[in-house]
């Protein structure tokens, strides 16, 4: 019984927080080379082999506890107009298979054109810390790759969080805040792992029907 309750013990858990800007700018990196998109499930299983890869952690005892995604979006009026209600809605089903909570907040329209998405990097810096203070996680995974999130990353560590930087930049745009990476404590590059092994790009993205 004794070593039952100890294996019980070393159960590690992860929190993922995705940013949904950035999460599109992966899959606009995948179309520009013709790799498809992300493969949310094959992502989701990924995290935490490489977790225990790097920090020497048993597979079997880190579990994803809970999935977070946050993102602005159009008005469903808005969303018709630009044909987009189809692939959003199909993305959102994506996420729920996954387990994946979405955080949504309109966009807003800018008076010198286009949208403007107000408010969503607050909400998901002051969500991020708030799970992980009170759900106590073991690792935090942050896919982004915004400056702006730095200072949220230095907070996870002092709540002695081991807080993780997933970022993947397909076209190798320079979409990552250099900050930010040298601020966490683990940075997971996926372009550079992609690019050394052509069957984890296959498991991890999937080709769009013709």
């Amino acid at each position: 019984m004794k070593l039952y309750y100890n294996k019980i013990m070393e159960h590690k858990s992860i929190g993922v927080f995705i940013d949904g800007g950035y999460f599109a700018k992966i899959n606009e990196g995948l179309a520009k080379i013709k790799a498809g998109s992300v493969n949310v499930k094959g992502l989701l299983q990924y995290i935490p082999e490489i977790i225990s890869k790097i920090d020497s952690v048993e597979r079997r005892s880190l579990y994803i506890t809970e999935s977070h995604y946050y993102r602005g979006r159009y008005r469903v009026r808005d969303a018709e107009r630009r044909n987009l209600l189809h692939s959003e809605r199909e993305f959102e089903d994506s996420l729920i298979e996954n387990d994946i909570i979405f955080h949504y907040k309109h966009l807003r329209e800018n008076p010198q054109g286009g949208v403007i998405e107000k408010g969503v990097d607050t909400w998901f810096a002051l969500d991020t810390y708030e799970m992980t203070l009170y759900r106590d996680f073991d690792y935090v995974v942050l896919i982004s790759g915004d400056a702006d999130h730095e200072m949220l990353a230095r907070k996870l560590k002092a709540l002695k969080t081991h807080t993780i930087l997933l970022t993947w930049d397909p076209a190798n745009t320079g979409s990552t805040s250099r900050f930010l990476s040298e601020e966490v404590c683990t940075h997971i590059d996926l372009r550079r792992q992609t690019e050394a092994d052509p069957a984890l790009m296959k498991r991890l993205t999937i080709k769009e029907l013709s």
